[in-house]
């Protein structure tokens, strides 16, 4: 299984864009679906999101997982909300999740790791006099990135597993399972970091 987050090479409009103007319009975006409270609105956003991956000529193998992914998630948080707000909040939030989640995979997608960290690492340097580390904002971006496609990786596992045990259509089979594997990862990124002397400045 693929992970999801992780650079697919190809040649398209959005694989040669820089990093920078890319990096600034996911956060634009991000930015704006909180926002925007009509689903009318999200609704578009997500559209557009979506055309990019037509755009940059995605292969299916890379999507799919994404699809699965956000439905799981935007059937237990529409539940959810649509018990304690009511069917158009819980529309607005499963909207605002899935175009954030969205935009930020196609930009992994068609975005090398090291060009991102070279690009925040340039952008932050000028604020050096003020205390600021550039190597450590371009580690902190560069570990968010590849955590997404870490996550997307125990997804699909836990995933897989629930289904290899008859499960897969229990919550609980999915979400325990995630939780404690997410919990597990953080604890050994955090020793490992440690272990280089990260953070001792």
């Amino acid at each position: 299984m693929t992970p999801l987050g992780l650079y697919e090479p190809g040649g398209s409009v959005l694989h040669r864009a820089p990093a920078g103007p890319k990096l600034l319009t996911v956060v634009a975006l991000a930015a704006a679906v909180v926002l925007l409270d009509s689903p009318w609105w999200l609704g578009g956003a997500l559209a557009a999101v979506l055309a990019g991956y037509v755009v940059a000529r995605v292969p299916r193998r890379r999507w799919w997982p994404l699809v699965r992914t956000l439905v799981i998630v935007s059937v237990v948080v529409f539940a959810v909300q649509w018990w304690l707000l009511g069917a158009t909040t819980a529309a607005v939030v499963c909207l605002r999740l899935v175009t954030a989640l969205a935009a930020a995979s196609l930009f992994t997608l068609t975005t090398r790791v090291d060009d991102v960290v070279s690009t925040v690492e340039r952008v932050v340097r000028p604020l050096q006099r003020f205390g600021v580390r550039p190597e450590m904002v371009g580690l902190l971006v560069g570990l968010t990135v590849q955590a997404i496609a870490t996550l997307s990786g125990i997804a699909g596992e836990v995933r897989a597993a629930a289904k290899a045990r008859g499960a897969d259509r229990s919550p609980t089979a999915f979400v325990v399972p995630f939780l404690v594997r997410t919990l597990r990862h953080a604890d050994q990124l955090g020793e490992a970091l440690a272990a280089r002397g990260t953070g001792d400045r």
